[in-house]
């Protein structure tokens, strides 16, 4: 069941933001929680709103499920629903309506990553070997599926290292919505322009198989059967790397940083990309780990030079 409680605002920041922060009184404590604006309404103080307890333990916050003082204010909309068929379901304009070409580019690069913290590295090195190209970014199923959690899509589009972020699936909340991981490509390629893509889940992840391993081999099959060329960004020594090489059903591009491949690899194309660890540790781009997991970001920087030269040769 919902872990809900009713609370009062005490604190609003400021709700111009895809999530806004807040403070709530429950009981006789003050917690933080987010509210997704888009999909709640702002708040102000004051405000009595319903929060959800269940994830505060992983992500620290409480999360508005609804504001009772004005957000029940909302007309419907037509519209395709997202969440559908739960409280949260809303209607929502897919880019499926939108697309006036079928067919992708031939050979379009698509990188499918495992976790939300390879996008930074990779948009960074691909663009150091593809200056100007319009990189977009579909997040998928795997990890948060609110599109505005993100502090590193927000970073990545100020500094146009990313085209356009399109959330797709269950996912929700980019600048346009997709029902599906293949629509969201068409339209990216087709009606935005990119010269490439990265698929790959919003921040957190959780589980064994599911979330990283089988929706990244969710993607990979989806983009190859879209015809385009798949550039895998693996996580050194991942379990859930292997699992979804040694489970996809069509040989893919695994980017490489110099490692020998894992026994699962082997019947997949390996080609090694540049990995400027000293250029991505004084980009000005978040690296906290850097000096504790060098390989994962080398093995991400990798592979956005792999996915331009892809481009490139396509």
């Amino acid at each position: 069941m919902l872990t809900l409680r009713q609370g009062t605002v005490l604190a609003a920041g400021d709700p111009a933001g895809p999530m806004q922060e807040l403070d709530v009184r429950l009981g006789g404590g003050r917690r933080p929680a987010l509210a997704d604006v888009a999909l709640v309404g702002p708040a102000l103080i004051g405000d009595e709103v319903v929060v959800n307890l269940v994830d505060r333990e992983l992500s620290g916050f409480d999360l508005v499920h609804a504001n009772l003082t004005r957000g029940l204010r909302a007309e419907s909309v037509p519209g395709v629903m997202k969440l559908e068929y739960t409280s949260l379901q809303h209607a929502v304009r897919p880019v499926e309506e939108l697309v006036s070409a079928t067919r992708l580019p031939t050979g379009a690069p698509v990188a499918i990553a495992f976790v939300h913290a390879q996008l930074v590295p990779l948009a960074w090195a691909f663009h150091q070997a593809a200056p100007g190209a319009r990189l977009g970014y579909v997040q998928t199923a795997g990890g948060a599926l609110p599109g505005g959690v993100s502090e590193t899509v927000r970073l990545l589009r100020e500094r146009g290292l990313l085209a356009v972020h399109l959330t797709a699936g269950p996912a929700y909340g980019g600048e346009a919505e997709a029902l599906t991981t293949a629509g969201a490509l068409q339209y990216g390629f087709a009606e935005r322009h990119w010269h490439a893509a990265v698929c790959g889940p919003g921040p957190g992840a959780a589980g064994a198989l599911g979330p990283e391993g089988l929706v990244a081999l969710d993607s990979a099959h989806t983009a190859a059967a879209l015809g385009c060329r798949v550039v895998v960004a693996p996580r050194p020594r991942s379990h859930h790397t292997a699992t979804m090489l040694g489970l996809a059903l069509v040989p893919l591009i695994v980017a490489s940083a110099g490692e020998a491949p894992e026994p699962e690899a082997r019947r997949h194309e390996h080609r090694r990309g540049d990995a400027d660890l000293d250029g991505f540790r004084v980009s000005g781009l978040p690296a906290r780990s850097l000096e504790e997991e060098p390989a994962f970001f080398s093995a991400a920087l990798a592979a956005g030079s792999v996915l331009a030269a892809t481009m490139r040769a396509a």
